[in-house]
């Protein structure tokens, strides 16, 4: 497995607002994808000047609080997901992943709470 994308991540249920404070902050929107999966995700992804990328998503589903992550591509999405199980990541979506023609994602917590949102990107789709 290799990791190809490593950086920070917002869960939030207001996307907008938040993307909108990190524009202030320098950042600029380079992709927004709406409705990905069953859950209705929003994702954001930005990246300043520096070359700093962070993304924001929202999906469709009740969050008590905003939840920071860390993003994970990988190249192999089964032997990391395997892995972070071994640690004792548990998967928010109980055993589903979030699937699109181009991408498959889960967001695993660890036992002491920090979260991964673990994607591997599909490069044969239309």
């Amino acid at each position: 497995m290799k990791i190809t994308t490593f950086n920070p991540q917002i869960i939030t249920k207001d996307a907008a607002s938040l993307a909108g404070f990190f524009e202030e902050l320098g950042f600029e929107k380079r992709h927004n994808p709406k409705g990905i999966g069953e859950l209705n995700v929003e994702g954001i992804r930005m990246k300043d000047a520096n070359g700093f990328y962070l993304d924001i998503s929202q999906p469709d589903m009740e969050l008590p609080r905003d939840m920071v992550a860390i993003r994970m591509n990988v190249d192999d999405f089964d032997a990391a997901y395997q892995l972070l199980q071994k640690h004792g990541f548990q998967n928010i979506y109980g055993e589903n992943t979030t699937e699109t023609k181009s991408s498959k994602s889960a967001v695993l917590v660890s036992p002491s709470g920090f979260a991964i949102n673990l994607v591997q990107h599909i490069k044969d789709h239309d």
